[in-house]
């Protein structure tokens, strides 16, 4: 039982910390959120192009030297 009371209170320690340490963080706004969000899907749609014309050239060279 003993170990379950050290287990629990490590865990409320552990909890209170985390909510002093959040505190300290700053968060972006909505504005500078949605400009963040604006760049990342902007940029994965740009490496999803790249990656699928990379397949796209590798399939048709690979096409040619089979034949």
């Amino acid at each position: 039982m003993n170990k379950l009371n050290e287990g629990v209170g490590g865990l409320k320690t552990f909890l209170e910390e985390v909510k002093v340490e959040l505190l300290k963080c700053t968060w972006p706004t909505r504005k500078e959120l949605f400009g963040q969000s604006v760049v990342v899907i902007i940029s994965v749609i740009i490496l999803g192009a790249f990656v699928g014309l990379c397949d796209v050239v590798n399939v048709n060279l690979l096409r040619f030297i089979i034949r």
